[in-house]
């Protein structure tokens, strides 16, 4: 049993004890303890590491009292380079957002921001750093039309931040060091997973970004959440659920959500009546001619309905597409390319994070579900948002 752990140590030295044992009890149903594991790693003098130190010592009192977001650079996939958008509950460190995208930019943040607002209600203040996706406009408008307070850390100064680095830490150690991107002819190595390009790697085979986001989602779910933190002594979900034993979350409707990721801008009506938006023109009311206006768009869809707002702020209607030259802004025509056809890949050996997801998979599908083995958050906010009601 000593020898695997050696084994499943040295094919991916990022791979902590506890992850060795965690996939040795996975497979084997039973495993040495994580000191005993550490002792014969340093008894056979493979390095184990040294964890990054936590900085900042401040909770929140409550779930959704304050979300911290940040992005983590992952794995290359097709020769792309892969980008983790998540979001914690700084009290329960629970992971209430979390999408792998192919770039870092606003609309990849509002992509995985959005269906977490939906499923686990709006918090009181969202604490992000001063990279160029979370001090863009429209993360500021969403915050604002929401009533979420929109705090960035001090450039150089990390407070606060230590728990999400933690967890990154955790996708590093737990998830990265058991993916092996491959790209036909060759492989690719992901970062964490040890070994020269071409060779054969422990752990499970990718070749897209869908797969990287199931898997991950799998993981998530039903690894990180489950598992006890050293610093609560409760598991992300665990301690999620207890904080909203007296209360229950600010919703807002699927309508506000949507309305909050709109896009906004401000233009000069021509004398004509009309504006310009990303080389399309369109017509507004003629009493507006020679004023500013603010038109709040989708940039999913350029022809949709435009809302035109005066500079104090009072609505003027809607403008009319007159001529269509763009149906999609360029930075949404990129996104949508995220949406990738790569072929599923097979790897040998222990395939941990393949075994988790089909867990993952066996317990969302299973008849009749049950809100206490189910896995994801979702179901179970609801249920409480209903009973409140």
């Amino acid at each position: 049993m000593l020898s695997l752990a050696a084994t499943l140590k040295i094919e991916a030295p990022h791979r902590t004890a506890a992850q060795v044992r965690r996939i040795m009890v996975t497979t084997l149903g039973d495993a040495p303890s994580e000191s005993t594991l550490l002792r014969h790693f340093r008894t056979l003098d493979i390095p184990t590491g040294t964890p990054a130190a936590a900085t900042g010592r401040f909770e929140a009192a409550y779930p959704n009292e304050i979300w911290v977001g940040d992005a983590l650079h992952g794995p290359k996939i097709g020769g792309k380079k892969t980008y983790l958008f998540a979001f914690m509950d700084d009290h329960s460190r629970l992971i209430t957002a979390a999408r792998w995208a192919y770039a870092e930019d606003a609309v990849r943040l509002a992509a995985a921001l959005r269906p977490a607002l939906q499923t686990h209600g709006i918090p009181s203040s969202c604490y992000v750093d001063n990279g160029a996706a979370y001090v863009d406009s429209a993360l500021k408008r969403t915050c604002a039309k929401l009533g979420i307070r929109l705090i960035h850390s001090r450039p150089y100064r990390p407070q606060g931040r230590g728990k999400i680095e933690r967890f990154f830490g955790s996708v590093r150690s737990q998830f990265l060091s058991e993916i092996t991107i491959l790209t036909a002819p060759v492989q690719l190595v992901a970062p964490g997973t040890g070994g020269e390009a071409g060779e054969d790697q422990a752990g499970t085979a990718i070749g897209s970004l869908a797969e990287l986001n199931a898997l991950f989602s799998s993981w998530l779910h039903i690894s990180y959440h489950h598992t006890v933190h050293t610093s609560t002594g409760q598991s992300p979900l665990a301690r999620w659920e207890a904080g909203w034993s007296n209360r229950s979350p600010e919703r807002r409707s699927a309508e506000a959500i949507n309305e909050a990721f709109r896009w906004s801008v401000t233009r000069r009506v021509s004398k004509t009546a009309t504006v310009s938006l990303q080389s399309n023109t369109y017509q507004v009311d003629p009493q507006l001619a020679g004023a500013h206006v603010e038109l709040i768009y989708d940039p999913f869809d350029l022809t949709a309905s435009v809302s035109v707002f005066t500079s104090d702020g009072a609505p003027a209607g809607n403008a009319t597409a007159q001529h269509i030259s763009r149906h999609v802004h360029p930075k949404a025509a990129a996104a949508r390319a995220d949406t990738d056809n790569g072929a599923k890949n097979v790897a040998s050996g222990i395939d941990y994070l393949r075994m988790v997801e089909e867990h993952h998979t066996t317990q969302i599908t299973g008849a009749p579900i049950s809100f206490d083995k189910a896995t994801t958050t979702d179901e179970a906010t609801d249920a409480r948002g209903a009973e409140a009601a």
